[in-house]
């Protein structure tokens, strides 16, 4: 029986298959007409597949920084570094994955409430450390931020509340300076 080389980026799920490892990665471009374009472009005709992706500016106005989350074996995540620095926007392309990173994702969220469920939601936001944004006699809407599991994590426990609007952005990721131990 032939055996499964499972590199770090692909793992089995002892079913046979194998579960690809999901990446992040910052990009800086040139913030150019048709830049986000292309990058985009480029993961539909390869058949990437694209999890998130930001895009914003950052301290240099000319440059924007791109967060993507995808996910692939080391082969698939070469060819994908390989196809961004190709690209003539292009600054650099850094796969966060298995460097110390920092990241954030954001999420609004718009629960119906009364004033016998205002109270409990409230202490909910508190204890995800979220705030609120917006009060009506009917809702209440909670901006909260952290990793992806916070996140997910305080929309399950509103979900029962009753969510009448969800809005949630991607990752977003910088590379951590400090390597030592703290």
């Amino acid at each position: 029986m032939p055996q499964i080389q499972v590199s770090h980026s692909a793992q089995s799920n002892g079913n046979g298959e194998l579960h690809l490892q999901k990446h992040t990665i910052s990009i800086l471009v040139e913030n150019k007409y048709g830049a986000f374009i292309r990058i985009a472009g480029l993961f539909a005709a390869k058949g990437y597949n694209l999890e998130s992706i930001t895009v914003g500016p950052t301290e240099e106005e000319d440059i924007s920084r791109m967060t993507i989350v995808t996910r692939g074996d080391d082969f698939v995540m070469e060819q994908i570094v390989k196809q961004l620095n190709r690209l003539i926007d292009t600054i650099t392309v850094l796969d966060l994955t298995f460097e110390s990173f920092v990241e954030r994702d954001l999420v609004l969220v718009k629960i119906n409430t009364s004033p016998e469920t205002r109270s409990e939601i409230i202490q909910i936001s508190e204890i995800f450390q979220a705030k609120v944004v917006d009060i009506s006699p009917r809702t209440l809407t909670l901006e909260a931020t952290g990793s992806q599991q916070k996140v997910d994590a305080i929309i399950m426990m509103l979900k029962p509340f009753g969510i009448k609007e969800l809005a949630r952005t991607g990752r977003v990721a910088l590379k951590r300076e400090f390597q030592g131990d703290v």
